[in-house]
């Protein structure tokens, strides 16, 4: 398994964003009931957001960033960076295989 931290990078004033957060918001929640997804959230300032994902390939989460109405509607751009975890909290154990 594979892990990531998923920069999101508003292309669009946040009046714009504020109109499709719900649909985001939406999408990001078949990613958690996929096990795709642990955290997410808005960055501050309010320029973006950020994901802590995992999959079994790139391929995968790119496939599921692409359904996100945010890149849909252009939005945002997204900025993936692979990472291992080699020291997370006892209680992600399950989450991040160790």
């Amino acid at each position: 398994m594979s892990h990531y931290i998923v920069e999101i990078i508003y292309r669009v004033p946040l009046s714009r964003i504020e109109q499709t957060v719900t649909a985001h918001r939406a999408h990001l929640q078949t990613g958690y009931d996929r096990g795709l997804l642990l955290a997410s959230g808005p960055q501050n300032p309010r320029q973006g957001g950020i994901l802590i994902a995992r999959a079994a390939a790139r391929t995968e989460l790119e496939a599921f960033i692409a359904q996100d109405p945010y890149r849909q509607e252009n939005l945002a751009d997204y900025r993936l960076i692979e990472f291992q975890p080699v020291m997370h909290q006892s209680w992600t154990a399950e989450w991040f295989g160790a």
